[in-house]
């Protein structure tokens, strides 16, 4: 039997359509947390609620690691838009991923994580080559998707699909001056989130492969705490099904392979 895939998400809103579909799931309680262990389109899963910011994320992923021995980590979920183009209802998959609000200089350079060398993480190639590849798919039609209603509310008419980098930090970036202040310190950035640098930096350390995949649910700006539930509930958590759903559909069901590391 192949190593579980574990599917991790920061707020029950993201996860709760997913756990809904797992037809086996049963819970296992380990380091405060509910870790959901089943199957979904014939793949051995665990799906987590990992809570949110960069510690909690990091906690999460070693028990995942550790305990449950999953072959690799999709994190799913919202985050803010920064780069030109970047707008509500897109997609974020991962290229590389960084902790924005770590600074350990003069000693170290920022952003670098101390006696790493390291101030980026990679995302896997393949797995992140995959999620990109089912969501252009997927969000060809919002509509059969989401419905006219969602679509019209949140204004999701031609939803989009960026690679790149994502940052972390212990923050919700909520104002225009926070936003602006990214962008001019890190210009490729295009999205800002709170958990999947931790994760990655985990992974990195195992040498386990890694994927993060984001709802961009706001602007990262004045404006960011504006129907954010709702957009979570009636948007992200249905992205969030539909592309592990997707995914996962693409994998063997019965053989040992695993998601290529690169």
């Amino acid at each position: 039997m192949s190593a579980p895939v574990a599917i991790v998400a920061a707020m029950h809103e993201e996860l709760s359509a997913l756990l809904a579909q797992m037809p086996d799931e049963q819970r296992v309680r380990a380091a405060g947390r509910d870790f959901w262990v089943g199957h979904l389109h014939g793949q051995p899963v665990v799906a987590v609620l990992s809570r949110i910011g960069k510690v909690a994320a990091a906690v999460t992923a070693t028990v995942l690691l550790e305990r449950f021995g999953v072959r690799a980590i999709v994190f799913t979920g919202v985050a803010g838009g920064l780069a030109p183009g970047v707008n509500v209802g897109d997609v974020v998959v991962a290229t590389q991923l960084l902790q924005h609000d770590l600074d350990a200089s003069p000693i170290f350079p920022k952003y670098e994580v101390p006696l790493m060398g390291l101030s980026r993480f990679a995302a896997d190639t393949a797995i992140g080559d995959a999620l990109a590849a089912v969501a252009e798919e997927t969000l060809r039609d919002p509509v059969a998707l989401l419905g006219q209603e969602a679509v019209d509310e949140f204004g999701l008419r031609s939803p989009k699909v960026h690679r790149g980098l994502l940052v972390s930090g212990d923050r919700f970036v909520s104002t225009a001056a926070e936003s602006d202040a990214l962008r001019r310190n890190l210009p490729d950035a295009l999205a800002v989130e709170m958990e999947g640098a931790a994760v990655a930096q985990v992974c990195h350390d195992y040498g386990v492969p890694f994927a993060a995949m984001r709802t961009i649910s706001d602007r990262a700006d004045d404006a960011a705490h504006g129907d954010f539930a709702r957009f979570v509930a009636e948007v992200a958590s249905r992205y969030s099904l539909a592309l592990a759903s997707a995914w996962l559909a693409t994998l063997p069901s019965s053989s040992g392979e695993t998601p290529a590391a690169t």
